[in-house]
């Protein structure tokens, strides 16, 4: 159910999804509404006095732990004129490079030596650690993390070697890729002037130009315990847990100008759609078939619409059953391959988008019409039903159930709400405004967001002209 999901599709991070037992399933099915599922998570938390948030759920069901660590540091905080897009993701991939006390290498081999795995991920709102593994080493791990916290080290050759490799990540997510050439596109096009108007990776000019003075005051700046949010779910004591916190973490400063540099550099008044221009985007790469993407102006995370747009995009694309997958996959001439509606909200703006690959052989030029004629369509009460509202419902509350399953699903779950809305409950905010919004108020966005010629078309194909 909640979409900040859409943020780690773009970015290709995957996502962990188990499936329910077919009793919940059952009582899904015969909710009303989204409002009648109570969930009541046993979190306990606590907050060092510098700062840092820990939250815990004990599960003593298996003796494994998931471990998450959330920075408020991503992309939206880098700055083209400085220089440094792609620094905070930079940060991340030094931060498995060695600190004080565990030097490079003992991180990994502590882990997966315990029969544990672990990653983390950047995104333009977040930086996120995660760790799974026996809760036997979770002293190991607490002391691990808190090292790399506070005394992280950059050695010139592992910088250098790692400049390559991000390089490297880039020109296989971007320059190499169709269709993350069109993503990034959309999101140059749709963000232009703001944070958003590039990738978490950053450009290759400022990629080449980054220099370790830049990244270690990133780390200085942004890795500080009250910019931290750390998340623990598995066969652990609560109270231990805080205390071993406590001990490793207690000792790292806080950073007292952080709220306000923060909010020096967060410009709420860029995000504002001002340089959105609709048109069409023709973009070269090799792909013998073109791919689409129409784009509309969308709503940041914390808005009511971002919610209304969530239902309507599963409405609308949600399955083999939907609408548009029966209109033009499964009809008697398909048109495409695969269409969608996405719904990609991040913490200051959002973009609302079809996304669509065609069958060899689809005149593009037939679909740039169609898209035209059909988007008043999609707001139809014979598609927009009562019925297909409540099966959207049930849906998601087989999702619910399905990500908080595991110990790291949950973790994820609880640390999400936590760093993006200030409270892990928020979940519950989410289950009764998913259950307030009517099909009315759907139909009205429907109609104000599928305005033909209020969006920008961009696609790929290797029939276009280079750049």
């Amino acid at each position: 159910m909640f979409k900040l999901k859409r943020n780690f599709l773009l970015i290709s991070v995957l996502l962990l999804v188990s499936s329910c037992a077919s009793k919940k399933t059952k009582e899904v099915n015969n909710a009303n509404s989204l409002g009648e599922l109570e969930l009541n998570l046993p979190v306990k938390k606590y907050t060092l006095e510098n700062g840092l948030r820990l939250l815990v759920v004990e599960n003593n069901k298996l003796p494994i732990v998931s471990y998450y660590t959330f920075f408020d540091v991503g992309g939206r905080f880098e700055s083209r004129e400085a220089g440094t897009t792609g620094a905070t993701h930079f940060l991340e991939h030094m931060m498995f490079k060695g600190a004080k006390k565990y030097k490079a290498g003992e991180f990994e081999k502590i882990v997966e030596g315990n029969g544990g795995r672990g990653n983390a991920y950047t995104t333009f709102d977040s930086t996120v650690y995660y760790e799974s593994f026996p809760s036997k080493v979770l002293e190991k791990i607490i002391d691990l993390e808190a090292d790399r916290m506070g005394h992280l080290t950059i050695e010139t050759k592992s910088f250098e070697s790692e400049r390559l490799v991000v390089k490297e990540e880039r020109k296989m997510r971007y320059e190499n890729s169709p269709i993350g050439k069109l993503y990034l596109s959309m999101m140059q096009s749709v963000f232009k002037g703001t944070p958003y108007g590039g990738s978490v990776i950053g450009e290759v000019k400022d990629l080449d130009s980054l220099t370790q003075e830049q990244i270690q005051e990133f780390f200085r700046t942004f890795y500080a315990p009250n910019n931290a949010i750390v998340v623990v779910v598995g066969d652990v004591k609560a109270n231990k847990v805080y205390q071993m916190a406590k001990k490793k973490y207690g000792d790292l400063k806080k950073n007292q100008e952080l709220e306000n540099l923060k909010a020096s550099l967060d410009k709420l008044d860029v995000y504002n759609f001002k340089e959105f221009k609709p048109g069409e985007k023709k973009i070269f790469a090799q792909s013998k078939d073109p791919i689409f993407i129409a784009a509309y102006p969308g709503v940041k995370l914390d808005d009511r619409k971002a919610m209304v747009f969530d239902l309507l995009t599963s409405m609308l694309s949600g399955g083999v059953s939907s609408y548009m997958h029966q209109k033009y996959v499964q009809a008697k001439k398909p048109l495409f391959s695969s269409i969608g509606v996405s719904n990609y909200n991040l913490k200051n703006s959002g973009v609302f988008f079809i996304k669509g690959d065609l069958l060899p052989g689809t005149s593009l030029s037939k679909v740039k019409k169609l898209l035209k004629r059909d988007v008043k369509k999609y707001c139809r009460d014979d598609v927009l039903t009562i019925r297909e509202l409540q099966k959207t419902r049930n849906n998601y509350l087989v999702d619910y159930y399905s990500s908080i399953s595991s110990n790291s699903g949950l973790a994820s779950f609880l640390g999400m709400r936590e760093a993006f809305f200030g409270n892990y409950e928020h979940y519950k905010k989410e289950l009764r405004e998913y259950s307030s919004i009517s099909l009315e108020e759907i139909k009205s966005e429907c109609k104000k967001i599928f305005k033909p010629g209020n969006e920008i078309l961009l696609h790929v194909w290797n029939k276009n002209p280079r750049n």
